[in-house]
């Protein structure tokens, strides 16, 4: 088991791109997860079979509450999961190593990574993690990171019993994964509510922190709707239950023995737990869950617009009672939003009934709501509320910032330029006269110091075309010292040079 911690500061929001882009923030994120690939989410499946029935309260003894009946009547439902990645492909010998001219020379045929192994094969990665079973006929719930590029992927229960399970779907951007095991009349969790979950109440987790199977941990939750950078559409529960990798994928309970989250990320600077650990709320894990089982992926939403915080005195130059909602900053030209009537400035204050308190919620509410669905939301402009109507899109894969692989906590574009960015649109390419680009979301860093803005397409880095996000990210990680980034400034382009770590 091989954990990564990224040593990025944390950098201050300017902008979300929702849609179109992603929050510009970093932090130092430890990803609870030891498993090679990743995978997605599962959903709540009503079936009429046995599922575990928790105590009504758990008992207090000498004030505090006791567990035991709680973990005795859930843990059967709670799984281990190993994984077995992919074996990555063999390497031929580099033709620079002294031997390499023996082996053509003599006509013997070169070997392959020679010095990884008797067989001179690469080990394939493994890892563990923690699920558990949401339906008596063998759907599980576990994170999309503990599953990720999985080759084999085995559960196995309490009782010693073990199956060779199949991931049905998985989503990165909410870090969730449905898997299925062929076998029947298992008992399932019983399912709670996060919403009406209060902070200051306890809670307990069980999984298999470093390989240590079914243990049991508890705390209370510290925190709710808590946004985490680079995780836009998850409003995580925040708590102070140990949680350590080999957890991740496992349940949180509440003392009725319901399920309301599942356990995913703690914040370390040392690998170890320090305090601070974070849950998906399980309504989100569930909806992204049914999703994966109609259509075999999940489903996002857009509204195609770019936005900001609003701080004490743009509320008061907006003309606010507070500084609350998400301030669209620029609007995609024939997007949802354009569609709908929002203007740049406007001050999004609710969406289909739910408060924008701030600008991280409007991702969060967006982007978990079905695509094509229309919303009735409430905005704030030239000092009156106003109603408006839209009908959402739905996000693609490239409409994220590009994210590094593995336990997520770095990004090229973020951690090396400071850069969040969006596909071109449409429009904005025959505005520019280009076929091809990104469009700058937000800029820090290296990228600010630099003099790139939000808004500037980049349209190739050292002579390369870039044609998405992924394209620019993978040519930035190749990049040595500097780069130097063709961007097109309204009718103007020009070189930009930027030094990198």
């Amino acid at each position: 088991m091989k954990i990564k911690l990224s040593r990025t500061a944390l950098a201050a929001l300017t902008a979300t791109a929702f849609g179109l882009g992603a929050t510009a923030t970093t932090v130092d994120w430890l990803r609870s997860a030891e498993a090679a690939p990743q995978s997605k989410p599962a959903t709540q499946v009503a079936q009429a079979a046995p599922t575990v029935t928790a105590p009504a309260t758990a008992p207090l003894v000498s004030g505090l509450p006791d567990f035991s009946t709680l973990v005795e009547q859930t843990s059967p439902s709670v799984v281990n999961i190993s994984v077995v990645g992919k074996v990555p492909q063999r390497a031929a010998m580099n033709p620079n190593d002294p031997m390499f001219e023996f082996f053509r020379r003599f006509g013997i045929p070169v070997p392959q990574n020679p010095q990884r192994g008797s067989g001179g094969e690469a080990p394939a990665p493994r890892g563990i993690g923690s699920g558990f079973v949401i339906s008596p006929d063998g759907y599980i719930l576990t994170n999309a990171h503990v599953v990720a590029e999985a080759a084999e992927v085995t559960v196995k229960f309490t009782d010693k019993r073990e199956y060779k399970a199949k991931v049905i779907g998985s989503d990165k951007r909410t870090d969730v994964a449905l898997i299925k095991i062929e076998a029947k009349n298992l008992p399932a969790v019983k399912l709670g509510n996060a919403e009406t979950t209060r902070v200051g109440e306890w809670v307990a987790a069980i999984g298999a922190p470093f390989g240590f199977e079914n243990t049991v941990t508890a705390g209370i939750v510290s925190a709710k709707s808590r946004a985490l950078p680079d995780e836009s559409l998850v409003p995580f529960i925040q708590t102070d239950v140990a949680i350590n990798p080999g957890n991740s994928g496992g349940p949180l309970f509440n003392l009725n023995g319901e399920v309301i989250g599942i356990n995913s990320q703690i914040y370390s600077r040392t690998g170890g737990f320090m305090g601070l650990s974070f849950a998906i709320p399980i309504d989100v894990a569930m909806r992204v869950a049914d999703q994966i089982k109609l259509y075999g992926r999940a489903k996002h939403a857009r509204l195609g617009v770019s936005i900001q915080p609003i701080n004490r005195e743009l509320a008061d130059s907006f003309g606010l009672d507070r500084a609350r909602g998400a301030l669209v900053a620029n609007i995609e030209q024939g997007g949802p939003a354009d569609k709908a009537g929002l203007q740049a400035g406007d001050v999004i204050l609710s969406v289909d009934g739910r408060e924008v308190s701030d600008s991280f919620d409007l991702p969060k509410v967006i982007g978990n709501l079905a695509p094509g669905k229309a919303v009735k939301m409430k905005v704030w402009r030239q000092g009156a509320e106003r109603e408006l109507s839209a009908t959402l899109g739905e996000q693609s894969d490239n409409e994220l910032v590009a994210q590094g692989e593995g336990n997520r906590d770095s990004s090229p574009l973020r951690d090396r330029l400071g850069l969040a960015v969006r596909p071109l649109t449409g429009a904005e390419a025959q505005q520019l006269g280009v076929n091809r680009g990104v469009v700058v979301a937000d800029a820090g860093g290296a990228a600010a110091q630099a003099g790139i803005q939000p808004g500037d397409a980049i349209l190739a880095v050292n002579g390369q075309p870039v044609g998405s996000a992924e394209e620019l990210a993978r040519l930035v990680e190749k990049a040595k010292g500097r780069v130097a980034l063709l961007i097109q400034r309204g009718d103007n382009r020009l070189f930009v040079p930027i030094r990198i770590g």
